[in-house]
């Protein structure tokens, strides 16, 4: 019998298909394969990792938000047999899946939870994807958002929302701050003296009138109590 040799590379798997079946066995490679060039038809597949780029794609949340969002799977052969055998056109296949999964996923939810749950989303994207391909002999690896673009009028209402949440929680620390100086201060004053606090209060004094161009705009009381507390 006539046989002919192919070579399959360390990265290519080799389905042979005689008189139309499968033959038995595994997919064959790397390495020399014997085919019979009247009976068997071979067919190679390459087992690194794809990526399935999704162009700018419009999806619409949850909560009726409109969306541009592009993203990169990357997937691998892991069955060659079911690759050749389940699907027409495994790329394409895997391409449209990815998409169709891309908008139901992000049709399910809000544009709150798709900023601060994206990962546990692209998560639950890899597990739909990779149910979605197993059957095909694919397995998907990894699912990444490129970008996702906000219309512009919601980006403005966005950023004036930040704006005054920043402002509200400096307006707060600042309360907050005058509270606890004001209660520290109560509390201050509450464990001194008389004597202690006449004597902070001259003390007062004396800092204001070394501060101001002379004692002129101090009372005639305060100018006197001032000048005793020099001479002390």
């Amino acid at each position: 019998v006539l046989t002919l040799l192919s070579v399959v590379l360390e990265f290519e798997r080799a389905v042979i298909f005689r008189l139309g079946r499968v033959v038995k066995g595994s997919a064959k490679g790397p390495g020399l394969i014997w085919f019979i060039p009247w009976l068997d038809v071979v067919q190679k597949v390459d087992l690194r990792t794809f990526s399935v780029y999704i162009y700018p794609q419009q999806v619409l949340t949850a909560d009726s938000v409109p969306l541009l969002v592009d993203m990169v799977v990357f997937y691998r052969v892991v069955d060659p047999t079911l690759w050749f055998t389940r699907v027409q056109n495994g790329c394409d296949a895997t391409h449209w899946l990815v998409q169709a999964t891309l908008r139901a996923a992000l049709g399910a939810h809000t544009l709150t939870d798709l900023l601060t749950q994206w990962p546990s989303i692209a998560t639950r994207m890899e597990e739909v994807l990779h149910s979605g391909s197993r059957p095909w002999g694919v397995q998907v690896q990894r699912v990444e958002l490129r970008d996702l673009k906000l219309p512009i009028s919601l980006q403005r209402s966005l950023a004036s929302e930040a704006e005054a949440e920043r402002t509200a929680r400096a307006t707060m620390i600042v309360a907050e701050g005058e509270v606890k100086a004001s209660r520290t201060l109560r509390e201050a004053a509450s464990q001194l003296s008389p004597v202690a606090l006449r004597l902070r209060y001259l003390q007062t004094l004396a800092s204001v009138d070394s501060n101001a161009a002379g004692s002129a705009e101090l009372s005639d009381p305060e100018r006197e109590e001032l000048n005793k507390t020099k001479q002390i």
